[in-house]
């Protein structure tokens, strides 16, 4: 009979399986993350940041259907498979929705498609534009899902690629504010004294100014852009960390295992590093996935207020800003659904923040 692990990483695991919400959290924000790396091969319009824009379909419900003319461009594509799933891919060709089509003589009749019961403008093209003819495989219906934005792009592809820069703005702003934060918490816990005193008194004004504040003056000093806003929202996070930090090195410092560390001669890096930190992981991954939905949720705002990623680059915050007013136009989807993504994404980060409090809790 093979013995249980009665490791503490065991047993939290054990008791995190238990959490309910926190298994769902957990898996949710796999998928979710799966799907924002692999967004160009799932998305309907996988080209670049799914800005392939048609007028004349804009601000459609979810599930319109539309017939769609492809003309095929001469220039030849030649980005690498790693560029167009990172990247998307550069579209030559142009994509016209229609409403009818004829050939006569050589050549293809349409009509483009026009809403509001309007009748859109005939036009011609030559069939030797496609190769061998064969327009057919060229023209498709194509069903957009979740609708149309203002400008006409595919909706549902606009989500699915606006969500790399959630998750992106998560990841970087958290490794930067552990970064800062562990370093300066560390120091200030460790040593104490007159160097705890000052690096609490920077965490102290780095503390009292409003982190919406503090992120667009950092924001406005870097300049608008996509990297510019994750150092941003990293900078303004570590506070946290490094208090959170300080108060359990304090506590840990005066244990038994440092003190017999300091007797067989080891330096305070070592002492630190190899001792301290790795016993105080709990709450920092605790107070870690707490971050991540802060940062999302600030990164909204941001791109709402339109210093965030800047335009055509696909951004939840950035979609709401854009459509919000549609919310008494009659078609509130438009911004509801970036809304609801960014409220499901955020409190899969809090739940799972909370299932991993409570595994970590030895007390409990």
């Amino acid at each position: 009979m093979s013995k249980t692990s009665d490791s503490l990483s065991q047993l939290a695991l054990r008791k995190f399986k238990k959490n309910f919400w926190g298994v769902l959290s957990f898996w949710l924000i796999v998928i979710i993350g799966m799907m924002s790396l692999f967004a160009y091969l799932i998305a309907p319009d996988n080209s670049q940041n799914a800005n392939q824009m048609h007028l004349a379909i804009h601000s459609q419900r979810p599930g319109f259907k539309v017939q769609m003319l492809n003309i095929p461009s001469e220039i030849e594509n030649q980005q690498s498979l790693a560029s167009k799933l990172l990247f998307g891919t550069k579209h030559n060709s142009t994509e016209i929705p229609i409403s009818k089509y004829t050939v006569q003589n050589d050549e293809l009749l349409y009509t483009e498609y026009a809403s509001d019961g309007l009748i859109g403008a005939n036009k011609s093209i030559n069939l030797d534009v496609f190769p061998n003819q064969d327009y057919k495989s060229y023209i498709k219906h194509k069903t957009f899902l979740f609708g149309t934005d203002k400008y006409g792009r595919d909706l549902l592809s606009r989500v699915l690629v606006g969500s790399r820069i959630s998750f992106s703005i998560g990841f970087i702003a958290v490794f930067i504010s552990l970064i800062i934060g562990i370093f300066f918490g560390s120091i200030a816990g460790y040593y104490g004294g007159k160097i705890d005193a000052f690096i609490m008194w920077i965490i102290n004004v780095t503390w009292s100014i409003p982190t919406l504040l503090l992120v667009i003056a950092i924001t406005l000093a870097l300049g608008k852009g996509f990297w510019q806003v994750f150092i941003a929202v990293g900078l303004t996070m570590w506070v946290e960390v490094a208090r959170v930090v300080r108060g359990q090195i304090i506590s840990a410092k005066e244990m038994q295992y440092v003190t017999a560390a300091r007797a067989l001669g080891f330096n305070d890096y070592r002492i630190i590093t190899k001792h301290i930190l790795p016993n105080i992981m709990a709450p920092i991954i605790v107070i870690s996935a707490a971050n991540f939905a802060a940062a999302i949720l600030i990164e909204s705002g941001l791109s709402f207020l339109g210093i965030g990623a800047q335009p055509p680059m696909a951004s939840w915050g950035a979609m709401i800003k854009d459509h919000y007013n549609y919310i008494i136009l009659g078609k509130p989807y438009l911004a509801l659904i970036p809304g609801i993504c960014i409220m499901v994404l955020v409190m899969a980060f809090m739940l799972i923040g909370n299932a991993l409090r409570d595994a970590l809790d030895v007390k409990s």
